[in-house]
């Protein structure tokens, strides 16, 4: 187990062109992001009303989209649903569903679910194995993980579930990846029983992270809860109106779960080509464990490719999927260039 110390300072996370920019100032540009999870095939725009603009959020475009939501996401009904500007703003409100005692968060992870913990006052830890987590009043895991791609199985889950509800423990399972995962795994059909939340990102899987909309999937009463705590209007205009058009859109999802392990197979298959192992991940992003990971991401910085570093595992990378052929071309040749001061620098070695 390890402690969390300083768990509520501020995160840093991928997707951040200024901090690029600070640290590859002579990059070509603009840079080629692969450093988040997000699609970069985005739904398709399309023209919003004025009125998604000039009024306030009507109350029944929002049960609209808790319908569309339960529908999509496999949860019980509506009322299990609760929609908010993004999960981000969630965490700290779902950790403070218990009163303030341990939390455990399985990791390594997300690191706003420690803060957000540490924020609604538990003392945070994390653990390594999943066991680790039955001893927790809060208990925390990402579902596929990120940035590794594991999986807990289900029924793993609900034991734990049953476990921390008889002691009033709650269990919560971001499963901002689970569009992309293995969806027999997925807790949305059970938070009914209580003492389970569950987390769904918008923005990774329709690519539309700056909408900012997220859910909770929890028995009735505690989604009613977390609606309070989020107040009127919580979901803007914009955000209902794409929310409610692209969940309910199942065409367009199959057929981009479908894209997206195709470009996956291609990343794998270039990755391999320069021998960098691939050991997990999901068809939005893998996951880069090896000794070169630190000279690798300071090469494809340089050639202004941003890839996913971690500065407490400098020995691990998570890299994203391209979006354009021009973004692919650009990755390959910034591989390419890598794999060749490699080699120069092993034959200078030699001599």
């Amino acid at each position: 187990m390890k402690l969390l110390s300083g768990a509520i300072a501020a995160v840093d996370h991928g997707g951040s062109l200024g901090r690029a920019s600070a640290l590859f100032p002579h990059a070509p540009q603009p840079f080629v992001d692969l450093s988040t999870g997000i699609n970069p095939h985005s739904y398709p725009l399309f023209d919003l009303p004025a009125t998604a603009l000039s009024r306030l959020p009507e109350a029944g475009q929002l049960r609209e989209l808790a319908e569309i939501a339960a529908r999509a996401y496999g949860a019980p009904s509506a009322a299990h649903v609760s929609a908010a500007p993004g999960t981000q703003i969630l965490l700290p409100r779902v950790a403070s569903l218990v009163q303030p005692g341990k939390a455990l968060v399985l990791g390594p992870t997300y690191a706003e679910h420690a803060r957000a913990a540490a924020i609604a006052g538990h003392a945070v830890a994390e653990v390594r194995d999943f066991d680790g987590l039955a001893d927790a009043d809060l208990a925390v895991l990402v579902n596929p993980n990120n940035p590794d791609g594991r999986v807990i199985e289900k029924a793993r889950l609900l034991d734990l579930a049953a476990r921390l509800r008889a002691n009033d423990g709650l269990l919560v399972v971001d499963e901002a990846f689970m569009d992309v995962g293995p969806v027999e795994q997925s807790l949305a059909g059970d938070v009914g029983e209580g003492g389970i939340v569950v987390l769904r990102s918008f923005g990774k899987f329709f690519g539309l992270a700056g909408v900012r909309l997220g859910f909770a999937l929890a028995d009735p009463l505690t989604a009613e809860r977390l609606d309070a705590q989020l107040g009127p209007w919580a979901v803007a205009g914009p955000a209902l109106e794409y929310g409610i058009r692209a969940l309910a859109d199942t065409k367009w999802q199959a057929a981009m779960r479908q894209r997206l392990a195709q470009e996956t197979g291609r990343l794998d298959a270039l990755l391999g080509q320069f021998d960098v192992p691939v050991a997990g991940g999901t068809s939005l992003f893998r996951y880069l464990p090896f000794p070169g990971a630190p000279s690798l991401f300071s090469a494809l910085g340089s050639s202004g490719v941003l890839v996913r570093h971690f500065a407490e595992r400098p020995q691990v990378l998570r890299i994203g999927l391209p979006g354009s052929e021009g973004e692919w071309q650009r990755l390959e040749g910034a591989l390419a260039a890598w794999a060749l001061e490699r080699e120069d620098a092993a034959r200078e070695f030699g001599k």
